[in-house]
């Protein structure tokens, strides 16, 4: 399966964003990709008021996008928000294109190093699998990496891969834990992991949100045994990598991890 990660800096406005996923659509879509991966937040950046602009996954918005999807024959997957029925918003990881229309709404809120997500973002409860051509592929959005249990749920509903989307807070020690806990993941559930991040804004001249996490860039894709396949930097662009799905058998046949479970 050749899966496309598009590292995009996104910005306040939808409308303008929707003009990234269209134009990275088509160029991931020319270089033979069957699913596009954007970050979490790709509707507009975190440091921007979300309820205003939340819409539901039928609205208009996400109708935009599962039109790019259909035009080009592939699955997107894009990061959005859509209301909450107690004023807040969900963080929402749109899956659209070849059959599927669904929305996982994040679990895991950020509520660490002094940014509280859930003031403003009520937590999903659902887990989330899509398919296509034959293959079952879990979602998760940021926060969700460090917690494990999700991505062995995600294989143990049969998946061979997860796709990331995130906007990773920039810190001391951040991009170290981004990179092993995109690792450990696939090394916990035996699937790929497919880790899209904003790109870090100041790549592209632009101001860095002094609190709010939007993005550090190095979009990862970690093999079932742990091992990075393919890692951007901090700049956007586009990341085209095939997966080796016939792998995660041989793994679990190898390490059977999710078989020797006790608990």
């Amino acid at each position: 399966m050749r899966v496309a990660l598009s590292q995009i800096t996104s910005t306040p406005s939808p409308s303008d964003n929707l003009t990234l996923v269209r134009s990275s659509v088509a160029e991931a879509a020319a270089a033979g990709a069957s699913v596009v991966l954007f970050p979490e937040a790709t509707m507009a950046c975190f440091g921007t008021s979300l309820a205003p602009l939340a819409e539901p996954v039928d609205g208009p918005w996400a109708s935009a996008v599962a039109e790019i999807a259909s035009s080009h024959d592939v699955l997107v997957v894009v990061g959005m928000f859509t209301p909450s029925d107690d004023g807040r918003v969900f963080n929402t990881l749109l899956a659209t294109g070849r059959g599927q229309h669904v929305g996982y709404d994040k679990i895991h809120l950020f509520d660490a190093f002094g940014f509280t997500e859930s003031r403003t973002v009520a937590p999903g409860g659902n887990v989330v699998t899509v398919t296509v051509d034959e293959v079952t592929l879990g979602l998760a959005t940021c926060y969700d990496l460090r917690f494990p249990e999700l991505f062995t749920r995600l294989a143990d509903h049969g998946a061979s891969a997860v796709l990331v989307g995130a906007s990773w807070g920039a810190g001391p020690g951040k991009l170290s834990q981004w990179e092993l806990l995109v690792r450990a993941r696939a090394l916990d559930s035996t699937c790929w992991v497919v880790a899209c991040g904003q790109a870090d804004p100041a790549e592209s001249g632009l101001a860095v949100h002094p609190k709010a996490p939007t993005g550090i860039g190095y979009s990862t894709v970690a093999g079932p045994s742990g091992e990075v396949s393919a890692q951007l930097g901090a700049a956007p662009e586009l990341l085209v990598v095939d997966l080796d799905l016939p792998l995660v058998n041989r793994t679990r046949e190898s390490i059977p991890v999710l078989a020797n479970r006790r608990l």
